[in-house]
């Protein structure tokens, strides 16, 4: 019958710990999320503009369509566009501000014959780019009934097949309507940037202790990218009156740099497989990578040649790192079974499928016009979730590689370490010897150590007091010696310190406080009556070897030894414990 296995308090502790944490996280974001759209009803309220169009493109009309659904040949750099229709008539429609979304045009906005605002000329003048995103424009008072004229020029190849939808909204919610829209990306933005700054000023400071570090710097710097390609993508930074152009620039940028620090996490896994191929594979896609980033950055700098052309070739580099890293955890987790590798590459599954998503999104609606789904933006979620299971992976490495080293630290503590008394043992002794031989000069000073009466003590009152009389002689000696060189036991009643030092003003201060280590350990233990005879040789001119200062050392401390016998030789077992009286 098979045993069933209870649950401990501490299991269920952690799980309902766990428990706790989900359920507050949820209960916080949905509180969250209510005060950022509790009064969206009211601050959304707006006036669509989208049909009765009248649109010229390139010298061919279109009457009265709507712009939800009128679709035409993509555009290219040079091309012209007019946008006509009346304003609405009524004074009292919902407010004066005009949100318009542009992709990669400049514009010059008409209400009548009146120009009220130009966007984007003096860049394409310069051959520089304009960007794409919500321009909000602000309408004059007695706008109604008035013509509205949207004047735009192409400023890229391919640019777009479609036009987006045009609003009036109340001035002073047009900001707020853009947050609120976008409050998960902006949350997900905000988060991923300000946690990878914070960590990566963390693990900077790290690294200069421990190259443990590294990887979780990775995670960092990728964080950070892809948290300002989020807010940059969704136009959040217009917050902060940033123009339009420059968070396209920064969009682009964070983008290009975002596989590069992914690329230097995968390195240990690619490693781990030890199959030359796929490290190859690994230097081909770096270099790749980094040749790719570094040339469209410049050209672009330059203005050559801009982001949006060359943003069709990193899309596709993209995809085989995301392919690449799915095979090499695929084959990390044939070969180990890792929970860390099934994370990993259940984190890769996810990115891949959701950045597929949203590529295939970006491709039907800038290509082709067409709105696949209404919701958009869902790598930023796949991001954040293979942020979070990349520190989790890194956690768990991290602690297994802790509980080893922790492991091989104890193993070699307790074979250099005696049991009984906790110092070192003769092995380590023997290995410190060896590295002081290996000195041009040393200036050690050898102590060799007896306890006496170490068998009379077992046979008279039990190897239970005879341990406590070794330990007890082992820390009399520590305290005295150790602050100096090193103290070990050799074996059985034996010890040996050596001090880094043969000035005989600090080997008197040694003995000094030696022997007055074991009279205030008779005090503090009644009936121990510890008793150690100890002799001592120093490197000088005329000997540096420490082994023969180490005989010497020993001899010394037999005649010592010898003379505590002789002179307690006719006392009683229990009198010839206590120290003979100093001479």
């Amino acid at each position: 019958m098979k045993k069933i296995t209870r649950p401990t308090h501490k299991t269920i502790k952690k799980t309902l710990f766990t428990v706790y944490a989900f359920v507050s996280i949820c209960i916080t974001t949905f509180m969250i999320d209510r005060m950022f759209s509790n009064d969206y009803p009211s601050i959304s309220q707006h006036v669509s503009l989208n049909d009765s169009w009248d649109i010229t493109i390139n010298n061919q009309t279109h009457r009265n369509v709507s712009l939800d659904e009128f679709r035409f040949d993509i555009v290219n750099k040079g091309d012209t566009i007019t946008m006509m229709r009346p304003l609405p008539s009524r004074l009292d429609c919902v407010g004066n501000a005009l949100l318009l979304q542009i992709r990669q045009s400049a514009v010059k906005i008409y209400v009548d014959a009146d120009q009220i605002y130009q966007y984007g000329f003096d860049r394409i003048n310069q051959n520089k780019t304009v960007g794409s995103g919500y321009l909000p424009v602000e309408l004059p008072d007695n706008y109604a009934g008035k013509t509205l004229k949207l004047h735009l020029t192409v400023a890229e190849d391919q640019a777009f097949i479609r036009f987006d939808p045009i609003r009036i909204y109340e001035w002073k919610n047009i900001y707020r309507v853009i947050l609120t829209e976008n409050r998960v990306p902006l949350f997900l933005g905000c988060f991923l940037s300000i946690f990878g700054l914070v960590t990566c000023c963390i693990t900077i400071f790290a690294l200069l202790f421990s190259s443990k570090f590294q990887r979780i710097l990775c995670i960092s710097l990728f964080s950070i990218c892809i948290g300002l390609w989020t807010l940059c993508y969704y136009n959040l930074l217009l917050i902060f009156s940033m123009p339009l152009y420059l968070i396209c620039l920064l969009e682009y940028i964070s983008l290009y740099l975002a596989p590069l620090p992914l690329l230097i996490y995968l390195r240990e896994d690619v490693t781990a497989l030890n199959r030359p191929i796929m490290y190859v594979i690994y230097r081909i896609l770096f270099i790749l990578q980094s040749a790719a980033t570094t040339c469209f950055l410049a050209i672009h700098a330059l203005n050559l040649v801009h982001f949006t052309e060359t943003l069709k070739y990193m899309q596709i580099l993209i995809l085989c790192h995301l392919i690449y890293f799915v095979i090499v955890e695929f084959m990390n987790l044939q070969i180990s079974q890792k929970l860390v590798h099934r994370l990993f590459l259940l984190g890769m599954l996810l990115l891949s499928s959701c950045v597929g998503y949203d590529l295939v999104f970006y491709y039907f609606d800038r290509y082709r016009g067409i709105t696949i789904s209404s919701t958009k933006g869902v790598a930023s979620l796949g991001l954040v979730l293979f942020i979070f299971i990349l520190l989790v992976s890194f956690y768990i490495t991290l602690t297994q590689n802790l509980m080893r080293e922790t492991e091989r630290n104890s193993l070699i503590k307790s074979a250099y370490t005696d049991e009984l008394t906790q110092i070192h043992n003769r092995r380590f002794c023997m290995e410190y010897m060896s590295r002081v031989r290996e000195m041009e000069k040393p200036n050690h000073t050898v102590f060799c150590f007896d306890l006496n009466n170490l068998k009379i003590t077992n046979d008279t009152y039990g190897h239970a007091q005879g341990d406590i009389l070794i330990k007890s002689a082992a820390e009399v000696i520590v305290k005295a010696f150790e602050p100096h060189g090193i103290v070990a036991r050799m074996g059985g009643d034996e010890f040996i310190a050596i001090a880094e030092t043969n000035s005989s003003g600090e080997i008197s201060s040694m003995i000094g406080e030696f022997l007055n280590g074991i009279s205030q350990k008779n005090v503090e233990i009644p009936d121990l009556h510890l008793s150690i005879a100890y002799g001592y040789a120093s490197c000088g001119p005329e000997e540096y070897n420490i082994e023969k200062i180490y005989q010497i050392a020993d001899d010394r401390m037999y005649e010592n030894k010898q003379a505590i016998k002789r002179s307690g030789a006719s006392l009683s077992p229990a009198q010839m414990m206590v120290p003979p009286p100093s001479t």
